[in-house]
């Protein structure tokens, strides 16, 4: 089936500088900056979900209660593509689709080091520990299987920039496998980075989400824009065409 890039309309989420990569009746998807949470946790910090509905209803005029399901998460420090629904059917296949694993996703990351050769497949487990994870030599009751594959696109002596395709979707799966292998990813401190970035950012895009639609059927592709500030260069977009990078300097706009 071919896919439907959704990346081309020019919406902003309460910013001129932060874009919406696609909207209908059904689904929104949005940019999310490092660093906002994409559900409301205990911390009571502002959260992607709260801040769609509130877009929603001054867009759209509702009154009452505006309805915006959550059907999968990126961790905090991650930016890129979230994808919510806007109906309950919706919400229903889309989660369907996630459980299914038919969902494609893809990420950029950039790490530490040269990384060797030109593409590789990981299989770990993976064992959760209170706020952090950590690879397990062998299977136990607690682990869970963590399975990616990725691309060298560049390198040099002090970094790389790598595609990555994930197979199964386990909480810091990626930052964890990466880091296993020597290579975690830049500023991320709490799986091996040596030192923070700027913004306290990681150098880790959520960049395609690629599902069905829920009535139509068809292919959708998301994309999200390379944020300004990522540690690689980027030919094609200049730093004043692409997002900011840190959800702080949305913060003040947010009433």
């Amino acid at each position: 089936m071919n896919a439907t890039p959704c990346n081309t309309q020019p919406r902003c989420f309460f910013d001129h500088r932060w874009p919406v990569l696609y909207e209908d009746n059904h689904l929104l998807a949005v940019y999310k900056p490092s660093g906002l949470l994409v559900q409301g946790d205990r911390t009571g910090d502002v959260c992607l979900l709260d801040l769609g509905k509130q877009w929603l209803k001054e867009r759209y005029h509702k009154p009452g209660k505006v309805f915006l399901g959550m059907v999968h998460r990126l961790d905090r420090p991650v930016a890129g593509v979230v994808l919510f629904a806007r109906t309950s059917k919706a919400a229903g296949r889309l989660s369907r689709q996630f459980r299914e694993r038919s969902v494609e996703k893809q990420y950029l990351a950039v790490v530490s080091g040269p990384v060797s050769g030109e593409a590789n497949r990981l299989i770990h487990h993976i064992e959760r520990r209170d706020r952090s994870s950590r690879v397990v030599p062998t299977p136990t009751d607690r682990s869970q299987e963590a399975r990616l594959r990725y691309t060298v696109i560049g390198k040099d002596h002090e970094k790389s920039l790598l595609r990555v395709f994930l197979e199964t979707g386990r909480r810091h799966q990626i930052r964890i496998q990466l880091a296993h292998m020597g290579h975690p990813v830049l500023g991320d401190l709490r799986y091996g980075a040596e030192t923070p970035l700027p913004g306290r950012e990681i150098a880790l895009l959520a960049h395609t989400l690629m599902v069905d639609h829920p009535t139509r059927g068809v292919r959708l592709v998301f994309t999200s824009p390379i944020p300004q500030q990522w540690p690689w260069p980027d030919v094609e977009m200049s730093d004043s065409q692409r997002p900011p990078w840190d959800w702080r300097v949305f913060a003040p706009i947010i009433d």
